[in-house]
């Protein structure tokens, strides 16, 4: 089955709808999609609820959905790098579903593996275990996290081969191979496509049997907080 797609805007093609669900991968912008998200923010499409570590910074990754007002709920763990995140938050013009980081991770994961709620110690005795089921074991209280399953995943990978075997970069693989597992079509943008083979099977981090379109693009790389020392 061909993967390889022309542009985002292809690849998105036949995908997005109001009201969708969209997992996003990367962590601050190291690893971000930032290819699909300007391709989805150039479609209008609205009302999304994305689920993501963080809605990058103001005018780029994520940040650029909540400027052009597209984004009506987020699922995050962190909010501190995005003025305009942190606005309209706090002025009640989206709605945000905080989760501890390893549990939005797991969540990811767990939808990805088709596994539709599990059991965690975090967040018991705080707000986060508001409204949740709470259950013990071996005397110990536990909250339930429901598995996310998203309408589509948009992750960014260093390197992968024509089926979508991947390799993601140090940080970049935190939180993009679970985002890439849980939603139910998967598009993901590359630095570097590869022929088939080319890659070690030891090395790959997600197998492309979760990929289902595949971009190659030129990527901005930029940094989220740049710190020098002075000149000697």
């Amino acid at each position: 089955m061909k993967k390889v797609y022309a542009s985002a805007t292809d690849a998105l093609d036949g995908l997005l709808f109001d009201g969708m669900f969209i997992a996003a991968g990367g962590f601050g912008l190291c690893g971000i999609p930032e290819l699909l998200i300007q391709a989805i923010r150039d479609a209008g499409t609205k009302d999304l609820t994305v689920a993501s570590n963080n809605a990058g910074v103001d005018e780029f990754g994520l940040g650029i959905l909540l400027q052009s007002r597209q984004v009506r709920k987020m699922l995050s763990s962190y909010v501190g790098e995005n003025a305009e995140f942190m606005r309209q938050y706090l002025s009640g013009e989206l709605e945000l579903e905080f989760n501890p980081q390893g549990t939005l991770a797991e969540r990811m994961r767990a939808g990805g593996c088709g596994i539709p709620g599990f059991y965690t110690k975090t967040g018991v005795g705080t707000r986060i275990a508001e409204g949740k089921e709470h259950k013990e074991f071996d005397g110990e209280t536990y909250i339930m996290e429901r598995g996310i399953f998203a309408d589509i995943s948009i992750v960014k990978a260093w390197k992968a081969d024509e089926t979508g075997n991947a390799i993601f970069r140090k940080t970049a693989r935190n939180f993009n191979p679970p985002a890439a597992m849980c939603g139910k079509t998967c598009i993901m943008e590359v630095e570097e496509i590869v022929p088939v083979g080319t890659l070690d099977p030891d090395h790959i981090h997600l197998p492309g049997i979760y990929v289902h379109r595949l971009i190659q693009g030129t990527h901005e790389k930029r940094i989220e907080k740049v710190t020098t020392r002075p000149a000697a």
